[in-house]
């Protein structure tokens, strides 16, 4: 059954991505003299990572507490184990801009279209590239536009979790933005990591939890990142990674 899910899939997605794009792209053309932060495009990609979780009879998703987004600026910060988990996120139709590696950028139609809404690429463990990303994520929240990064940097191992990086929270703590808790569950069972392979059954669960507000955030990004990780799985134990570049950020 994998197989045939897995065929299917795929051959889906390579018939509707260049859609996607072409609308995209008029879209953008269209908008991109009034629409700054291109909310109507991310809107559009929106419907297309619905689509792209629902598109097998086996999979099923619910969202909980969408009600309790901000409007506004924001970091929603989200748990991430596989590739499924992007397209997940988008199902709550929230205008963010969200941190991917810089690879997928490079993908035709799909990295074409992140290029274009303005989501921003990182290198793992390049300091330049973090400076940057944080730096670009900065841009955008002092526009109002709320901003998705996965704290963990890369897939952690089904049911666990590694533990939360510092960026997202100091650059929370500087900018006195409030964060959202995003749980993930249940994505791995649509794909593992990258994949290929597909699982054909799936219930996928995003539940949005209540907003940390700015007030409370205090000073400490570590005790922070530690304060918001708890909301999630346990840590997977292991040797403690430097993030690069995190105390230059600005």
């Amino acid at each position: 059954m994998k197989y045939l899910v897995t065929a299917y899939y795929w051959i889906i997605f390579a018939l509707t991505l260049p859609t996607c794009w072409l609308v995209g792209l008029v879209i953008f053309l269209v908008t991109r003299p009034f629409d700054r932060t291109q909310a109507l495009l991310h809107r559009w990609i929106c419907c297309y990572g619905w689509f792209y979780t629902h598109v097998w009879p086996g999979w099923s998703q619910r969202v909980e507490g969408r009600e309790l987004l901000p409007r506004g600026a924001c970091i929603i910060v989200a748990n991430h184990q596989s590739g499924a988990d992007i397209f997940t996120v988008m199902c709550i139709y929230h205008p963010f801009k969200f941190v991917a590696k810089a690879s997928l950028f490079k993908t035709p139609f799909l990295g074409w279209l992140m290029t274009m809404v303005g989501y921003v690429p990182v290198v793992r463990k390049s300091a330049d590239s973090m400076r940057k990303m944080l730096n670009d994520c900065r841009e955008w929240l002092r526009l109002g536009v709320p901003v998705l990064i996965y704290p963990e940097g890369t897939y952690a191992p089904v049911g666990q979790r590694l533990p939360f990086k510092r960026g997202a929270f100091r650059l929370a703590i500087e900018e006195q933005v409030p964060i959202v808790p995003v749980i993930l569950e249940g994505t791995t069972d649509i794909v593992e990591g990258d994949g290929p392979m597909m699982g054909p059954r799936a219930r996928v669960c995003v539940r949005v939890l209540p907003p940390i507000p700015a007030s409370e955030l205090g000073t400490d990004d570590a005790a922070l990142a530690e304060r918001v990780g708890s909301l999630f799985l346990p840590v997977r134990q292991g040797p403690a990674e430097v993030e690069p570049g995190l105390r230059k950020i600005g």
